[in-house]
């Protein structure tokens, strides 16, 4: 399917690795201009090197912690004037709620729900002008169904979709779309760490746990980052202009219900 964002420039988030990485490659592949991000400046032009040879658009590589200003002031120099923005960003360690300190709670409401909402007002204003604009937000499948654990992550991550879903109808008449996408669990180096994590804890194998987080899950196997990939340039296509506030999960049929 040609997505029709052929010449557009796209920023996405924490982008050289995992799933932003994928999501990156996708709008890559359909023709877009991409801004690769991240904090480790090797890899982030390793990944832009590699997206650039595979699919022969323009990519910018922008090392930086857009947690910042500075950072976040880099990002927009390289593409003043988005058509895409991909937000994303790793969230917290697994903690009980009990452990964590005050500082901890703003640190990680700033990464998982204020940094997304500071980009997004850097890049509404160009895309109101252009009268085309898409946003994704990637968050979390505990977004909809909380983990144990990971409670600062789900509620700032609830927090930025229900911040996000009142402006995404306030931008829609400008041609300005704002979604969300919710992973399960994929094959991405994160995932890994977290089994090590897990196999440590309770004193098994990583394959087991793995085979144990696999059980969970209907489909039988983690997610393929290509397909979550493929999902947010859907999302970001022409195609999708109709399509806003809206929470895609993709996570092999874990959540059990219909809504």
């Amino acid at each position: 399917m040609d997505l029709g964002i052929a010449g557009r420039t796209a920023i996405v988030c924490a982008s050289s690795r995992g799933l932003g990485r994928a999501c990156a490659f996708a709008l890559a592949e359909a023709g877009c201009h991409v801004v690769v991000n991240g904090r480790d400046a090797a890899v982030v032009q390793a990944t832009a090197d590699e997206i650039k040879a595979k699919t022969g658009v323009k990519v910018m590589a922008v090392a930086a912690d857009l947690a910042t200003p500075e950072g976040q002031a880099a990002l927009f120099k390289a593409a003043p004037e988005p058509d895409i923005l991909v937000n994303n960003n790793a969230g917290p360690p697994p903690r009980d709620f009990r452990e964590l300190t005050r500082q901890q709670m703003l640190d990680g409401v700033v990464a998982n729900m204020v940094i997304a909402i500071e980009l997004v007002q850097k890049a509404i204003g160009p895309m109101t002008a252009k009268k085309f604009g898409r946003i994704v937000n990637i968050t979390s499948g505990s977004v909809k169904m909380p983990i144990g654990g990971l409670d600062l992550s789900s509620g700032a991550r609830a927090g930025l979709t229900a911040f996000l879903c009142g402006v995404a109808r306030q931008v829609a008449p400008n041609g300005i779309t704002i979604n969300f996408l919710l992973p399960g669990s994929f094959e991405t180096d994160r995932l890994n760490h977290n089994m090590e994590t897990v196999a440590k804890n309770q004193k098994i194998t990583i394959e087991q746990a793995k085979a144990a987080r696999v059980a969970t899950v209907p489909a039988k196997r983690f997610g393929y980052p290509d397909e979550f990939g493929a999902a947010c340039a859907f999302l970001c296509s022409a195609h999708a202009g109709y399509i806003t506030g809206q929470n895609l999960l993709i996570d092999g049929g874990v959540f059990p219900g219909a809504f």
